[in-house]
């Protein structure tokens, strides 16, 4: 059983102790389901109780619990592989932000040397999103999130890692170049 950070915010966003949380799993038998069949009882759960984002939360239980019990560990998957995620806030608007990324994105050694093939932009009013594959297998998709009064946030993701050094290497190579998106990129 690890300790797990994530405890103590479900607790507060569902209004409930870890110790009823570890009732209701036993009383679903959790230990014997997958991730997703766990995770559509807890949706169903929390269900009208006012916990909102309801699909975030729902989750965030879900992995507190699998991590909890050893399943899996910090930033792994249901499917065994690694995903980690860095953001940050910015003065720019959602599509400036993007636009910016786009630029930064070409230009930037480690990020046109990571990817293959060409990235794919879309987005509707509440998320703009910049996918691309890696030649390793894993994907990155980078998002301009719109925060208060007009600006947004970058948050960049990189999934299918294989391990959790691959993990901390990505999260340490973003952290970097969004980094370097801030001051360069992000600047105008």
């Amino acid at each position: 059983m690890t300790a797990n950070s994530r405890i103590k915010p479900v607790e507060r966003a569902t209004k409930r102790s870890w110790d009823e949380w570890l009732a209701f799993m036993d009383g679903i038998g959790a230990r014997d389901l997958d991730h997703k069949q766990i995770a559509l009882k807890v949706y169903y759960e929390l269900e009208g109780a006012g916990v909102e984002p309801l699909g975030w939360w729902t989750q965030a239980v879900t992995v507190a619990y699998e991590q909890f019990i050893g399943r899996r560990i910090p930033g792994q998957r249901p499917d065994g592989t690694f995903q980690m995620s860095v953001s940050k806030a910015t003065k720019l608007g959602m599509r400036e932000l993007m636009d910016a990324w786009t630029l930064f994105a070409r230009e930037d050694a480690f990020v046109s040397a990571l990817i293959v093939g060409d990235p794919k932009v879309s987005g509707t009013d509440r998320r703009i999103t910049w996918r691309a594959k890696v030649a390793d297998g894993s994907s990155v998709v980078v998002t301009s999130e719109p925060k208060p009064h007009g600006t947004a946030s970058i948050v960049a993701t990189q999934i299918g890692l294989p391990g959790p050094a691959e993990n901390d290497e990505a999260r340490a190579n973003w952290t970097a170049a969004v980094q370097r998106f801030l001051v360069r990129g992000a600047s105008a």
